[in-house]
This record gives C-alpha cells, structure tokens and sequence, in this order.
C-alpha cells in the first residue's frame, strides 16, 4: 500500500487552512485529510488540531486484533476526540469563535477500506470506468437535493454548495458517516478537500490521474485546481496499492 499527499495556498487565499497527513500501520494505512474555516488563524488552527487529535486517538486505540466493527468505532471516536478540542478551544477564546474543519479519512487494509466523513471534503473510488464519490457532501446544496428542491443539475452550481450543515468542532457533539468495503485485489482512493472537487469536474479529475505517475499524481492533481483558477487551498492524498 502507498500513498502520496500534497497541500497547496491556491492562487487567491491568504492562508492555507487545509491539513493533511498519511501514516503507516504495520502494512495499513490510514490518510486524513481537513478543510478548516474560521476568522483569522481558527481555520487553519481547526484543521491542524482535527489532524492531530484524530491521528493521536486513533494511534492509542489501534491493534491488529481489532475487528472491523472495533475499527468503525475507533474512528467515530477518533472524530469525537477532535470534536471536543476544537469546540473548547472555540469556547475559551473568542478569536476562535466559529472555528470548525471538515475531515475526511480513509484506512485501508489488506482487503478492507473504512472511510469516514464530517463535511464536504470527499473520498473517491477510483476505478477502471471512473471516480465513484463514496462519501456523500454535508451542505446546504446537497441538504436541498435530498428534499428535492433542487436538481442534480443545480446541485452542481448551486450558490450554497460550499456552505456546510455538518463540520468538526462546530457543535458540542457531531455526527459522521462511515463506509465500509471490501475488495480483492487492488485499491485505489483519493480524498480532498473541495479546492480540488468543488472547481475540477469528476472527469477532469480522473483524466489526470490516469495520466500521471504514481509519484506525481498528487502533484499534478494540484497543478489542475490551480490551472482552473485556484480560488481555494486544495489538498489531496491518493492510496494505491
């Protein structure tokens, strides 16, 4: 299994309030990547403490014997522990107030992928037809497609589609969603935040993959949301074994 990430300010941000960060376990993996938002520094604060803090909770609860079911568990908490941090540090300092992120992860083992999600950073399985999005968008946009308010259409270019209903450190508690699968021979997976899914369409997204070296994809996935105007920080993180 292996992985490559990158990070990026974009062409029209002051600051990159994006996080990411990928790490070994034995032979597994585990990739997270955060969009933080808040005034000043709090966005950029947000994002780094949620990368921090789920990587730290979920390293001193992780052992081979876990089943998949104790893994599920382990990063719900592992959100949760993020969660509580970043809503005291917003409650105890009013430079803070409104801070929050959004988080998307990924562990994948042998033959197991677990996936979790607070948000509109995404994770994509990346097949042989295309990108299948895996995790579904936690915004207005999406909230209004579901009651059918909206079209597939509109969703796509609708003036709410980046202003969250769900982010971490937010509200006292928050609710993620969690996938699980299995596969048989290969993987491959990308998580990002919306810098890259919210400006690059699927296909454009995909065509760059296919075209690039393993060791460069995360590079040149960066390269597209700038050459597309690089109006957000953009991060990503690609596994493929």
């Amino acid at each position: 299994m292996r992985s490559r990430f990158a990070t990026d300010i974009g062409l029209a941000r002051e600051e990159n309030q994006d996080s990411v960060r990928c790490e070994y376990f034995g032979h597994n993996i585990l990739a997270v990547v955060c969009d933080g938002m808040g005034g000043e520094r709090a966005g950029k604060e947000a994002s780094s403490i949620a990368v921090e803090e789920f990587f730290q909770r979920f390293s001193a609860g992780y052992s081979q014997s876990l089943t998949d079911e104790d893994i599920r568990t382990l990063l719900i908490s592992s959100v949760s522990a993020a969660n509580s941090v970043i809503y005291t540090r917003a409650r105890f300092d009013f430079k803070n107030f409104g801070m929050g992120t959004t988080l998307v992860a990924a562990f994948v083992t042998e033959h197991s992928v677990f996936i979790i999600n607070v948000g509109d950073s995404r994770c994509y399985l990346i097949t042989k037809q295309g990108l299948r999005q895996v995790t579904e968008d936690h915004n207005y946009a999406m909230d209004l497609y579901k009651h059918g308010k909206i079209t597939r259409e509109e969703l796509e270019t609708h003036p709410q589609r980046h202003m969250l209903i769900r982010a971490v450190g937010v509200e006292k508690t928050v609710t993620a969603d969690t996938f699980g699968f299995e596969f048989e021979d290969k993987i491959s997976l990308l998580l990002c935040s919306d810098g890259l899914s919210g400006y690059c369409s699927d296909d454009e997204i995909y065509d760059v993959i296919t075209h690039s070296t393993f060791d460069n994809v995360a590079d040149e996935l960066i390269n597209l949301a700038l050459k597309k105007g690089g109006r957000d920080n953009v991060t990503v993180a690609v596994i493929s074994d």
